[in-house]
């Protein structure tokens, strides 16, 4: 994507920022050519639509393209922290067996994306105790924060911030949360708000 090298410098800047490899197949185009199962006829990614019904991919194109991503990541000096993936598409059809995969290659932990019958299968697969999607609901609501870290010992919470411009507004389904999010997060009484409740302690997946 357009942002990469940018991404990485930050990355490289930030050496406490926990970094993971967003693996792609619903936005832009493959970094491998030849692919006959997952792009459409202009060879770019088919669009998240496509996997929302019944679907059928080269599970064999999937890992060498996929694969082929985490390499890239790599090559730019980077370690990664972890594994996950764009509009949760790892966790799609049989998807996740390839996603599994690469995980034991690379060893590496996992977004808590799937359904628990497949961490179940694959007890070995380090991921967090629990997977919040709302950054809304979690992080405006601190009593609710306080009864999910009385369930759970480790949690992710999703999260989009961003400053818009014309590639995401033209490119992304997902644009003015992304403003509110940001100022959600940059705002000083989140963090105090955080600090008082004393036991909660900001971690990345290299923890778990």
């Amino acid at each position: 994507m357009p942002g990469t090298n940018h991404a990485a410098q930050l990355a490289k800047e930030n050496p406490d920022l926990g970094v993971g490899v967003h693996l792609v197949l619903t936005c832009g185009r493959p970094l491998l050519d030849g692919h006959k199962t997952l792009v459409d006829a202009n060879g770019n990614f088919r669009k998240l639509a496509f996997y929302k019904g019944a679907f059928n991919i080269d599970l064999d194109e999937l890992y060498r393209e996929w694969k082929a991503q985490i390499e890239k990541f790599l090559s730019l000096g980077l370690e990664p922290t972890h594994l996950d993936s764009h509009h949760h598409i790892n966790s799609y059809g049989q998807n996740y067996t390839v996603f599994l995969e690469l995980v034991k290659e690379y060893n590496l932990p996992v977004r808590n994306n799937m359904d628990e019958a497949v961490f179940k299968d694959y007890p070995s697969i380090k991921t967090t105790d629990y997977f919040e999607k709302s950054i809304g609901l979690s992080l405006k609501d601190m009593d609710y924060l306080l009864e999910v870290f009385k369930k759970y010992h480790s949690i992710e919470i999703m999260t989009h911030p961003a400053y818009l411009d014309k590639l995401i507004m033209t490119n992304s389904s997902y644009t003015y949360p992304r403003l509110e999010e940001l100022e959600l997060l940059t705002d000083p009484r989140l963090k105090e708000s955080l600090e008082k409740l004393g036991d909660i302690e900001l971690a990345t997946f290299r923890d778990i």
